[in-house]
């Protein structure tokens, strides 16, 4: 029989755990590319590992896993693939009917469709995409995007008429004004001037996904382990810095399954890392929630206070990422 203080710590603990998910003041996302987290080591098209357990993913089975709040049941939606899909519903809720990787104006987007980043700057909101150029180059074109390094349909921004024009301009201001190239994020970090949502694409050399140019041949060869290695110098770059330290969190997500099989859709890489988080971003926490793009688009939303809920972030099974929160009662340890 529930008691009435049953009750209350039902009730009350989700709602705490919002409140302090709602103090977060600067996020940062970023995207790594086509891995499970279990289940495809079998299936998967490119030979890529499942990233639990890989001895080619040290550092996120290390300092990472230790350090954040993980999902072992984040999903890519159902059939969601190939990856520009993935990309499109997390600043959308929906891929607006496109299962392909296509170029900007091919695509049925218009000026009306509602995305996180124009309900964020109808609020004003500050934001900003960091695309990683060529490797070793601080040269970096930007709508269009100088793509030899770089898929741009892992920049879902570009997609949007109200960002990069229609048709898409070269000379967008707003695409320039927000796109801006990875080498600039140091710059804003220690300047102070990073924007309250950052979207972080690595290029196609340190995504982890299949080698598709030419690498340097000072990094691993394999693309799981150059990927990997990324983020291991890439991360604390954010996570020691000011904003991370006075209410940031960092999202690092992987956008789709390799597994063509009975894992096709998942589970794939979760991690956060906030001092709000479960663990504080100290200690390790993680669930077994099934958890899609959806619960990602709803968090930021939330915490941003912006709406109305994009697609499928709206509907009522959608989970959000509360979780993964420390109620406002609650130490640094998970």
């Amino acid at each position: 029989m529930l008691t009435f203080s049953m009750l209350f710590v039902l009730v009350v603990a989700p709602t705490a755990a919002k409140a302090q998910m709602s103090k977060v003041k600067t996020v940062w996302v970023i995207l790594m590319e086509n891995h499970n987290w279990t289940g495809n080591n079998t299936g998967a098209a490119f030979g890529d590992p499942d990233i639990k357990g890989s001895p080619l993913a040290p550092y996120a089975n290390g300092a990472l896993l230790h350090t954040s709040a993980h999902a072992e049941q984040y999903f890519n939606p159902p059939g969601n693939h190939p990856s520009q899909p993935n990309y499109l519903w997390l600043e959308a809720g929906t891929n607006f009917g496109v299962l392909a990787d296509t170029q900007p104006g091919q695509s049925p987007f218009n000026v009306e469709a509602k995305h996180l980043v124009r309900l964020l700057q109808n609020a004003g909101i500050s934001w900003r995409a960091y695309a990683e150029p060529d490797f070793g180059s601080p040269l970096f074109d930007v709508c269009p995007i100088d793509f030899t390094y770089l898929d741009v349909e892992h920049l879902p921004f570009v997609y949007f008429t109200d960002i990069a024009g229609e048709p898409p301009d070269p000379n967008s201001a707003e695409c320039i004004r927000h796109v801006r190239p990875y080498y600039q994020l140091a710059t804003d970090l220690a300047d102070h001037t990073v924007a309250r949502y950052n979207f972080i694409t690595p290029n196609l050399c340190h995504d982890g996904h299949e080698s598709i140019s030419p690498c340097p041949r000072t990094e691993p060869s394999d693309n799981t382990l150059r990927g990997d290695t990324w983020l291991k110098h890439n991360v604390p770059l954010i996570t020691e810095s000011q904003e991370y330290k006075q209410g940031g969190a960092l999202f690092i997500i992987w956008d789709e399954a390799e597994d063509s099989g009975e894992f096709s859709d998942g589970p794939i890489g979760f991690f956060l890392l906030s001092p709000f988080a479960k663990g504080c971003g100290q200690s390790e926490y993680s669930n077994s929630i099934h958890y899609d793009h959806s619960s990602t688009l709803k968090t930021l939303q939330e915490i941003f206070q912006v709406g109305p809920l994009l697609g499928a972030a709206g509907k009522p099974a959608t989970k959000d990422l509360r979780d993964f929160f420390r109620r406002e009662d609650q130490g640094c340890q998970p």
